[in-house]
């Protein structure tokens, strides 16, 4: 892997580790203090695209690698469907996408306002979407899903693996 997109990139804590190995990394970030302290954290090998995830593409780069952590649970199902299928065709051939994404086994599940299926609006006016093995099937398939596994990060996270194949 040469490079990598950080969709939602915060202050750069995700891209540090790509950085060390030597990998070349862009990031995507709403947040302008965020692309502040990125940009300090991770210094001036960090290429940061400032607005939102559902305007990509921001550039017309292929990435070997796209990571995106805790994120794609913020995004309502059209703009869930775009950022997947955007971030899918940013990729190179054989190039992998990882996301992580809350699960119904959050202690959040089922509180606060119900906006939509499994969409829940709690503190703050956050609005999240709770996935289940179904519904990361559902929304991944096309997107060359080929792993799902249950992690804990504070809170119990899917972490979906894609692969984009030869076409």
């Amino acid at each position: 892997i040469k490079n990598v997109l950080i969709p939602g990139i915060g202050y750069g804590r995700n891209a540090q580790v790509f950085l060390d190995h030597g990998i070349d990394v862009t990031g995507i970030e709403i947040s302008e203090t965020a692309i502040e302290l990125a940009r300090k954290h991770c210094g001036p090998a960090l290429t940061i695209h400032h607005g939102s995830v559902t305007s990509m593409p921001f550039d017309n780069r292929r990435y070997d690698g796209i990571f995106c952590y805790a994120l794609v649970h913020l995004l309502n199902t059209r703009e869930r469907q775009k950022f997947i299928r955007d971030c899918y065709n940013q990729l190179t051939e054989n190039g992998y996408m990882v996301f992580t994404a809350i699960t119904k086994e959050a202690s959040d599940f089922g509180k606060g306002k119900l906006i939509s299926k499994d969409r829940y609006e709690l503190h703050d006016g956050v609005q999240i979407y709770f996935y289940d093995r179904e519904s990361v099937h559902t929304e991944f398939a096309t997107a060359g899903l080929f792993e799902v596994t249950e992690i804990n990060e504070n809170q119990p996270f899917f972490l979906i693996k894609c692969r984009k194949s030869e076409e």
